[in-house]
């Protein structure tokens, strides 16, 4: 790479915010916030479904910890995107529960007996988890460094290809039709192609405004034709309550012992690289300058909101790839519109009834939306992987290997099935078995050698792709993309 002359950085004009900190109109806030929540709100609810089916929750106890999950969810997105004090990174980032923590928690909850005794270890494992987050946070920022963009694009990648499935699975009809005749229908297939192919065209012809609520508009109109053809059942709208408050330890005091608490610490060190790796995503896409400051507040933030996730029944939280996707395609990147979210998803918890209506749409409509914002964090983590020289045979295998050991978990499960329940609750699952891979083998190639450490100013890397005439992640007329701090090491 030619070395170029130092250029200042680019610079918004001072009586304009930069596009992150703009405080756009109620009327868009509140249209672009409820686009976030509806694409946010499959990924949201599936892991207290998940959960709760694993563990043989109630019906009502089901219903509880969805609403639960989405009023922590709401809090968590208004504390990262907003900031109090240093919690929180002051980015257009979306709090949910991790997947990660889905196979560890159902191991916990069963090894307890399940139901909501399995609960009360549950939470004693993700309260503690989350105090040690919080704690851990400006450590951890400064180990940033041992995170080069091979590792972070390569959990990215990892976490975007684990999600795609899940997009696949809705897409034919949902878990709940799997083994069914009705899965795979060519009716299911073709809502959710519709849906998909209303949205590329909304983005390929619609002026701006239009693009930038494309995914909003594909969910209502794939479900305006879903009803109108018979196929959205609104039932269960007129049986839930009007409100509902999740309390404090509502299935009792939260019980704490020791290995669950180890396996959660363990998923939060996994959620801890997978939020920095989305923070400098989506510093990349809004060219919002990320340093070590910016990551230790993301992380205090997922500490926060994994500890309250504890106390109101909820579960451990992490900035949501899926969303990052989101604003990428929409090109809004103002983190007052995901402060509106956080709110519209407070309503939601505390509204039964409201959250009723959003998830009567039908799970293949919601299966061609998420394929594409599922692709696009992929994408996210592919164009960070192109800052990294695979020709360089370590970095390519870090990559190849981690991908190989993300798809281990689903492609042969009973390999899994046979190992001790303990490790089971570690590393059955795509996205910590691929992320610790990744960590361990950067380690073992790039860290705990003498190869010689690059220095890489991302300043000049940036300038370098603007003038050969390559775009950011924010399209030809968007900021420069912001990428992790120099002296990364082995990226190269």
């Amino acid at each position: 790479m030619a070395r170029l002359a130092r250029q200042s950085p680019r610079q918004f004009p001072r009586q304009r915010a930069h596009p992150v900190d703009e405080v756009l109109p109620f009327g868009k806030l509140a249209l672009y916030g409820f686009q976030h929540v509806l694409a946010f709100y499959a990924a949201a609810v599936i892991v207290p479904i998940m959960l709760g089916n694993a563990l043989g929750l109630s019906r009502e106890e089901l219903v509880y910890l969805i609403n639960a999950d989405l009023l922590t969810c709401g809090i968590a997105s208004i504390i990262q995107a907003f900031g109090i004090w240093k919690i929180g990174a002051r980015l257009p980032l979306v709090q949910g529960a991790t997947f990660t923590a889905v196979s560890p928690m159902i191991a916990i909850g069963l090894g307890a007996g399940g139901g909501t005794a399995g609960l009360l270890v549950v939470y004693g494992a993700v309260i503690t988890a989350g105090i040690a987050t919080f704690l851990f946070a400006p450590f951890f920022s400064k180990l940033v460094k041992y995170f080069p963009p091979v590792v972070i694009g390569t959990i990215l990648t990892i976490i975007g290809l684990t999600l795609i499935p899940q997009a696949l699975q809705d897409a034919a009809g949902g878990a709940q039709l799997a083994g069914k005749p009705e899965f795979g229908d060519l009716k299911n297939l073709g809502y959710a192609l519709g849906t998909l192919l209303f949205i590329l065209a909304i983005v390929r012809i619609g002026k701006p405004l239009l693009s930038s609520v494309a995914v909003l508009l594909g969910l209502v109109g794939g479900t305006a034709v879903a009803w109108l053809l018979g196929d959205v059942d609104f039932s269960g709208v007129g049986q839930t309550g009007w409100f509902g408050v999740s309390t404090p330890f509502h299935y009792g005091m939260p019980k704490f012992e020791a290995f669950p608490i180890i396996a959660m610490v363990v998923v939060m060190l996994i959620t801890m690289v997978e939020t920095t790796g989305d923070v400098y995503a989506i510093g990349e896409i809004t060219g919002k300058p990320v340093g070590n400051d910016t990551v230790a507040r993301a992380l205090r933030a997922d500490g926060v909101a994994t500890i309250l996730g504890g106390i109101f029944n909820s579960f451990p939280y992490v900035a949501f790839a899926e969303n990052i996707g989101l604003v990428r395609m929409s090109r809004v990147m103002s983190r007052f519109v995901v402060v509106a979210a956080g709110g519209f998803m407070v309503v939601l918890g505390l509204v039964p009834k409201a959250g009723s209506v959003v998830a009567a749409i039908p799970h293949p409509v919601l299966g061609g939306a998420a394929l594409s914002m599922f692709g696009m964090v992929a994408a996210v983590g592919i164009q960070i992987l192109g800052k990294v020289d695979l020709r360089e045979e370590r970095n390519a295998l870090i990559l190849a290997v981690s991908l190989g050991a993300s798809f281990l978990p689903t492609a042969v499960a009973p390999f899994f099935e046979r190992m001790p329940q303990g490790v089971r609750a570690v590393l059955d699952s795509g996205i910590t078995l691929g992320g610790l891979t990744a960590i361990v083998l950067n380690l073992v190639f790039n860290v705990l050698t003498r190869r010689r450490s690059l220095e890489i100013d991302w300043d000049e890397f940036t300038e370098d792709e603007a003038e050969d005439g390559v775009t950011d992640a924010a399209g030809p007329t968007g900021p420069a993309p912001a990428g992790p701090p120099p002296h990364s090491q082995g990226a190269y």
